[in-house]
């Protein structure tokens, strides 16, 4: 387990191909490497991304982000993407990339570790519960897809968005 480098994007790709065709969003799928390197390794990453290894190859990986202020002022880390390939479950690699996102949460004083479950898979919901998480009845989550997005911004936007646009 360690930290995931820029020269590992080449092959985290292909896993989190492997993610999006499991939770059916493949053909939304837009990460390239120029992408994930510049939002995962900039400067100022937008997340942080943990690699399970064997050998030269990546068998699994585990992205978080953080969000930085709550209401008892301690970060809360969020969990938003967790894969292990395939051939290399049953190994205890997810529970090793878990316990390294838990560690690194801790050394930035998170109060918290969230993630989401995907409807319907009871092995993801057996895994996390005997590591200790639980479900969160007290939320519903809720999205709004980019054309909910956009009707929302348009519907509200009215004549004062015109005044507070930014000159062209």
């Amino acid at each position: 387990m360690r930290e995931a480098r820029a020269e590992d994007v080449p092959a985290l790709l292909p896993l989190m191909r492997e993610l999006a065709r499991f939770e059916d969003y493949l053909e939304d799928f837009a990460v390239d490497e120029e992408q994930l390197t510049a939002r995962a390794f900039a400067p100022e990453p937008q997340c942080r991304i943990f690699v399970a290894q064997a050998s030269e190859r990546l068998l699994g990986y585990a992205v978080t982000q953080e969000l930085t202020f709550t209401y008892d002022l301690r970060p809360t880390v969020r969990l938003k993407e967790l894969y292990v390939a395939p051939d290399a479950r049953s190994q205890g690699l997810g529970e090793q990339l878990l316990a390294a996102v838990a560690r690194w949460a801790k050394t930035r004083g998170a109060g918290r570790l969230k993630w989401d479950v995907l409807a319907g898979n009871q092995k993801a919901e057996r895994f996390y519960q005997r590591l200790g998480g639980q479900p969160d009845t007290k939320w519903i989550a809720y999205t709004m897809d980019h054309s909910a997005l956009a009707a929302l911004a348009e519907h509200h936007c009215a004549a004062d968005c015109s005044a507070n646009a930014a000159p062209a």
